[in-house]
């Protein structure tokens, strides 16, 4: 099958995030043909260039998400209107201001609300698609004085947040760029039949930015979503945000809606750990659409260390990764006070360098400081050099050469963080049969699942008993680790989650065909080119038209005004909202010319992939 594959800051570049799985991924499974839509984050890592691309990679599209030069579109009076009415819901949804009568999402007879604020949202995002792929862009709409007019009304509606109310010129101006950043995708030119129209499944690889263009593909082309996220952006944006409280609000708020918006509409959302999916769940994800999928990681790397129980010094303990304050060094330099009270032999090895920033250097300081108060400089003798006991090294170094090496260096791995999503560096620990001290925060738990000790954060004196017992044990730090090694083979492996990837896209396929008819140069129906699984009956069987087909399918009276319009039901409702409903007068045409082709065409003997080229070996099978 097609995959398109969407990621954000990471793939293919050289650095960023989800860069080493998303390669496994795709590395993994050859068998499938893969089409990169990446939206970088700064010029930079554009400068940086990509990583060297498997032969399954056919294409390769990117935008930059940092950066969007002026589209130079001027929208008509009618283009202006159709602009203020769906970016006025969307402001509306993100305010929380109330809606008028007749208007999308307001209360029907019964006082209820049947579309909801989530339903409010996505018909607004959507018009706004539209009006992108009809107008060519959004760029200088969104930018202009008439947007932050129409997001101040929004304001100072009747219901709107209290945050809300209190915006002032500067935090409008301030959301309305953050929303025209957060928008860009939705003025791509990715979405015709010659790009994301033409893929059997689309795979973003994190909500937020990079999901936006699978729920556009989806709307127009009907292109089933997956969604990955191993970290939950919602949960890293509320942690970043900043700024005045109606800065914070609003901005919180958009993205709110969107994580509600993409869980809504994916096919399939895979979590990396329990952690992840309680924060989906509690933002709308339904529990059916779940499934765990652990990350995969390089086992070969640690397989030298792990397979021997020997260590460099029973008596050191290791600490991994990026220096930062969520890390919580100090409190482990504290607990290595009271350590060292109970085993004077004991030694602590810090390996990592600082988090990018200012705020990183800052804190590796401060950590050396606090050290050199804590441990001065011991000295056998008065002639002898001293040497501290706590050490601050870096990958690469003569005493550190590789990753593995670090894990080798020492007897116990510790961890301290006071947040993290899914602890990398503790899989790593286990992956090399070391026994391991961890604060109880994110997927930690899940993770050990009892291979290891676990203790509250923030708490010195709980993570210095936990330490000494393992040092004092060498029984039981050979046990734990071997049951470490065990369990980090059995669950956090690349294969693992190739296998399971592999399962979830054939599932989805085969549940949710792209509904096109593909047909060749001439107009006539290509052989293969509709999925087998689409000749069952059944509700996810209706085949849909290309944009060509659709237009002579509904004749003249396409050409008569857009779809629905004219219609009772359709009363009081706005152009650029009649649009949503296009897909489903579409799809009930679609279905009996569907219906005609099945009959005139004989059923082909086996499947095929709905890009309409001829069938791979190996493709069938699934």
């Amino acid at each position: 099958m097609r995959i398109g594959l969407l990621t954000e800051g990471g793939y293919p570049y050289v650095s960023g995030d989800a860069r080493l799985w998303c390669d496994r991924l795709v590395r993994g499974l050859g068998q499938h043909e893969f089409d990169i839509y990446a939206l970088s984050r700064s010029e930079q890592q554009e400068d940086e260039g990509w990583i060297q691309l498997p032969p399954q990679v056919s294409r390769v599209r990117t935008a930059p998400l940092w950066s969007a030069p002026d589209d130079g579109v001027v929208y008509g009076r009618r283009a202006r209107r159709r602009f203020a009415e769906a970016y006025g819901e969307l402001a509306a949804a993100v305010c929380g201001a109330g809606v008028s009568e007749g208007a999308p999402g307001a209360p029907d007879a019964s006082g209820g609300t049947p579309g909801d604020e989530a339903d409010r949202f996505g018909i607004a995002l959507y018009g706004l698609a539209e009006l992108a792929r009809d107008e060519g862009g959004l760029v200088r709409a969104l930018r202009s004085e008439a947007a932050v007019r129409i997001l101040e009304r929004a304001c100072r509606a009747p219901g709107a947040l209290r945050a809300a109310r209190e915006a002032r010129v500067p935090d409008l101006l301030t959301v309305a760029a953050h929303l025209e950043r957060a928008l860009r995708p939705l003025s791509l030119d990715w979405y015709g039949d010659d790009g994301l129209g033409s893929v059997d499944l689309c795979h973003a690889a994190g909500g937020g930015p990079a999901a936006l263009p699978g729920l556009v593909a989806r709307h127009f082309s009907g292109v089933p979503l997956l969604v990955t996220e191993y970290g939950v952006q919602l949960r890293a944006h509320y942690l970043a945000v900043s700024g005045d409280a109606p800065v914070r609000s609003l901005l919180s708020a958009f993205h709110r809606r969107l994580a509600a918006e993409v869980y809504r509409q994916a096919a399939c959302v895979t979590p990396g750990n329990t952690h992840a999916r309680r924060w989906q769940e509690r933002c709308g994800a339904d529990r059916a659409k779940l499934r765990t999928v652990y990350p995969g990681m390089d086992a070969s790397r640690f397989a030298d260390v792990g397979e021997s129980a020997e260590c460099a010094d029973p008596y050191t303990l290791v600490w991994i990764g990026r220096i930062e304050p969520a890390k919580d060094l100090t409190s482990l330099l504290h607990a290595f006070a009271e350590i060292r009270r109970s085993e004077p032999k004991a030694r602590l090895r810090i390996v990592g360098v600082p988090a990018d920033g200012p705020e990183g250097a800052a804190y590796l300081g401060h950590c050396r400081m606090l050290a050199a108060q804590l441990f001065p400089d011991e000295a056998e003798g008065a002639h002898a050099v001293g040497d501290s006991p706590v050490s601050f090294e870096e990958i690469g170094g003569p005493d550190v050469p590789d990753l593995a090496e670090a894990y080798a260096a020492g007897a116990v791995v510790v961890l301290s963080s006071v947040v993290e999503g899914f602890p990398i560096s503790l899989v790593e620990a286990m992956f090399c049969g070391r026994a391991t001290v961890s604060t109880d925060v994110g997927a930690v738990v899940e993770v050990i699942g009892g291979t290891g000790l676990v203790v509250p954060p923030r708490n010195p004196r709980a993570l210095a008993e936990a330490c000494v017992a393992l040092l004092h044990d060498p029984e039981r730090r050979a046990r734990l680790g071997a049951a470490a090694r065990a369990r980090a083979l059995e669950l956090f492996t690349v294969e693992q989650n190739v296998q399971a990837f592999r399962g979830i896209y054939l599932e989805i396929v085969s549940h949710s065909p792209v509904r096109r008819m593909a047909v060749d140069d001439m107009g006539d129906p290509l052989p293969f080119g509709v999925p087998a699984e689409a000749y069952v009956p059944g509700r996810w069987t209706e085949v849909g038209l290309t944009a060509e087909s659709r237009s002579a399918a509904e004749g003249p009276s396409a050409a008569e005004g857009r779809p629905g319009e004219g219609r009772p039901e359709c009363e009081g409702r706005p152009s650029w909202a009649l649009g949503v409903q296009a897909g489903t007068a579409a799809s009930v045409g679609a279905a009996d010319v569907a219906d005609v082709v099945g009959a005139a065409a004989p059923a082909p003997a086996s499947g095929a992939a709905s890009s309409g080229k001829p069938v791979r070996a190996g493709e069938v099978a699934g």
